[in-house]
């Protein structure tokens, strides 16, 4: 325990598991629910756009989304994340978590509804219209991330801390999951009310004119569990650590933890004032942060952003990697509303199989093994499965390896989440000092977005083959899923590299990682800079 801590903060530490700390979680954990369904429930829906939007009659092939139009939509909504990252974390930081959260969580809800709407039916005013609500659906969703995990981070104990930052990420499985259920129940119910033939067999009859509505309907459901949290959300009282070390407010903290936690706890002003003038209120620019923290912001943006230049670029292009390898029907010899039901079918089965169980191994063994652990064992597995997918990729494509290439698949989500796609969202909560924690949160989580954006720009041309019988209409040639499958295996091994920069955090109190609440901060320095736990 750190020298002169608050008796408030001290209770928060060794506060045993309560009712406070689940609802803590679902309400936090639901605009991560949100964030996942909105950001990944595109990825089922792009295939029918094209087909809506971009049919050509004289095309062997159902239309698709033109480059531009198709790069628009899947990286518009990463461009609002990464803003919406940088933007409230600082604010968070500034102004408090809680006056900050509601309003992270009503730009969600408003432009995930929003989304399923559009200007004519024409396909520039739609995707125009579209791009615009995604991108500040992902400013709203960009928001939550600090947020949430400041708050998560700053209300636990010391000792599950970890299982509980992770089980507010973890609702994004469950996010992905619900996304690819709801796409399966709506495309069900449309294809067997509104039957259609192959497109194949009749090109203008396979897409019926109610499919416009599938997409909307699918969209627009994801506003609908954050708009049922935002009571809880506003009743929920400011983090302690916020209003005792940042707003040097001792009895306000002292007076919303005595009715979280259920005791009587002393104000301390006295004690709040003494942490306040010998603390170093260092910037976030200036040389004293550099030499205490810079090289663990190094190691916390450089292993997000390389997570997820391969975990979006998996995630987004499921569907093509699925129709490359023959898992999925070609696109002629399907409906359009079917199409939507087998991309789904195929997504809601990884998400099932590998996702989902990933996040919640993480929840059970973070505060055991630590994160330093779990993220260098999900990069290294990582890039094992990647190289054994694109190695021998020929192989995977042969109709009778079909489930051996699923469940190899699996396995890069289920490591990809029981590892840093975990650990890289809870450790920047963790690690640096609460004046600084949500915009370090912040800067971190944007570079995983640069990492996403990259991935999805970069997969949806990289992907594309070489012949031109082996590439989506208007796109140039690319390396194939082959090579880019063996690019992504490299950046998760330098992945296994930049995780040796990020300190350990398990069982640990916040200040004693970040020497805010001690006399001789030095101490914390050192304890802080090791990577392996003690």
């Amino acid at each position: 325990m750190a020298r002169n801590q608050l008796g408030v903060l001290d209770a928060l530490d060794v506060a045993k598991t309560q009712w406070y700390h689940f609802t803590a979680i679902v309400i936090a954990g639901m605009g991560f629910f949100t964030d996942a369904y909105d950001l990944f429930t595109i990825s089922l829906v792009t295939k029918l756009l094209g087909r809506i939007y971009y049919f050509n009659p004289n095309s062997p092939k159902p239309g698709t989304l033109p480059p531009t139009i198709a790069a628009a939509v899947n990286g518009v909504a990463l461009c609002g994340t990464l803003a919406g990252q940088l933007f409230f974390g600082w604010l968070g930081d500034k102004l408090g978590r809680k006056r900050v959260y509601g309003i992270t969580l009503v730009l969600m809800v408003v432009c995930s509804f929003a989304s399923g709407l559009s200007l004519g039916h024409q396909p520039k005013g739609v995707m125009a219209t579209l791009c615009f609500f995604r991108f500040w659906l992902g400013f709203g969703i960009g928001g939550d991330y600090p947020l949430s995990a400041t708050i998560m981070s700053e209300y636990a104990n010391k000792k599950t801390r970890g299982a509980f930052i992770a089980a507010v990420f973890a609702m994004q499985g469950f996010g992905i999951l619900v996304g690819g259920i709801v796409a399966l129940i709506v495309s069900s119910a449309f294809d067997h009310a509104y039957k259609a033939p192959p497109y194949s067999v009749d090109r203008a009859g396979s897409t019926v004119p109610e499919a416009d509505y599938i997409w909307r309907i699918i969209l627009m459901f994801g506003a609908i569990p954050a708009a049922m949290t935002y009571y809880w959300r506003m009743k929920m009282p400011e983090t302690a650590r916020y209003t005792a070390l940042v707003a040097k407010n001792a009895k306000q903290a002292a007076n919303d933890m005595s009715k979280v936690l259920n005791v009587d706890l002393e104000a301390e002003e006295e004690k709040v004032q003494k942490i306040a003038e010998r603390s170093n209120n260092f910037g976030l620019f200036s040389r004293e942060f550099a030499r205490r923290h810079g090289l663990h912001l190094v190691g916390t943006t450089t292993t997000w952003f390389l997570l997820d230049i391969a975990y979006y670029s998996s995630n987004l292009f499921q569907k093509d990697i699925f129709s490359k390898v023959g898992w999925l029907p070609a696109a002629k010899d399907m409906n359009a509303v079917h199409e939507v039901f087998r991309i789904a079918r195929a997504q809601t089965l990884i998400a099932l199989c590998g996702t989902v169980p990933g996040y919640w191994f993480t929840v059970a063994f973070i505060d055991r093994i630590g994160r330093f652990a779990i993220q260098l064992m999900g990069f290294f597995f990582m890039t094992v499965f990647m190289f054994a997918l694109a190695i021998p990729y020929h192989h995977w494509t042969l109709k009778p390896n079909h489930i051996g290439f699923v469940i190899m698949y699996s396995l890069t989500f289920f490591f990809a989440n029981f590892g840093p796609n975990a650990t890289t969202f809870v450790v920047p909560a963790e690690i640096f000092p609460a004046r600084l924690r949500s915009t370090c949160h912040g800067i971190s989580a944007a570079c995983g977005k640069a990492g996403a954006i990259v991935g999805a720009f970069g997969f949806l041309y990289a992907a594309q083959g070489k012949a031109k019988a082996d590439r989506d209409a208007g796109y140039p040639a690319g390396i194939g899923v082959k090579n880019s499958l063996i690019m992504l295996g490299v950046i998760n091994f330098f992945g296994i590299l930049f995780t040796f920069l990020v300190p350990e955090s398990k069982g640990k109190s916040l200040e004693e990682l970040t020497g805010e609440n001690e006399d001789e901060p030095s101490q914390t320095e050192l304890s802080a800079a090791r990577t392996v736990p003690e």
